[in-house]
């Protein structure tokens, strides 16, 4: 994305499946690379396997924490049936992301998916280093969590 424009995410999940984690890696991530960056949070029913997305929104300056409609630049899908609520948040130049293009049968942590899809994004920020998203991934995790995580990520990154 042009540095001097912002940039729209919206990862979308279930209650449970890490979406709150994923924003939280995403934003800083860009936060670290100095851009003003703001977030939103949308639980809904999410202890009950409910509905959760979340906003990220990163660039020069940002006013708003919500993304505006049909403003999505990328939308991130830990479930395919999520899409069709989130259709109106998008656009035709929207970049829909989905587990389901991961192989999850290598994914050694299954509770790692949101990790894996952080990976598969970072592949669209190519000026972003690997090395800062695993810094970030490295300082959010517990020890006992790391190292499923730096593989799931890595899973998502190198994807074919």
């Amino acid at each position: 994305m042009p540095p001097d424009r912002v940039t729209n995410v919206k990862i979308a999940g279930v209650g449970g499946m890490g979406v709150l984690t994923s924003t939280r890696i995403l934003a800083e991530v860009f936060f670290r690379r100095g851009l003003d960056v703001k977030k939103a949070e949308v639980h809904g029913m999410s202890q009950r396997g409910g509905s959760v997305c979340s906003d990220v929104r990163f660039g020069p300056k940002v006013f708003s924490p919500m993304i505006p409609a049909a403003g999505t630049d990328f939308l991130v899908l830990f479930q395919d049936d999520q899409e069709p609520i989130y259709a109106a948040d998008c656009s035709p130049a929207t970049i829909v992301l989905r587990a389901s293009a991961l192989d999850l049968s290598k994914l050694k942590n299954k509770r790692a998916l949101n990790t894996a899809m952080i990976g598969m994004l970072s592949r669209e920020f190519a000026g972003v280093p690997e090395s800062e998203w695993l810094a970030v991934i490295r300082d959010i995790f517990p020890e006992k969590l790391r190292e499923a995580n730096i593989e799931a990520f890595a899973l998502g990154r190198h994807h074919a």
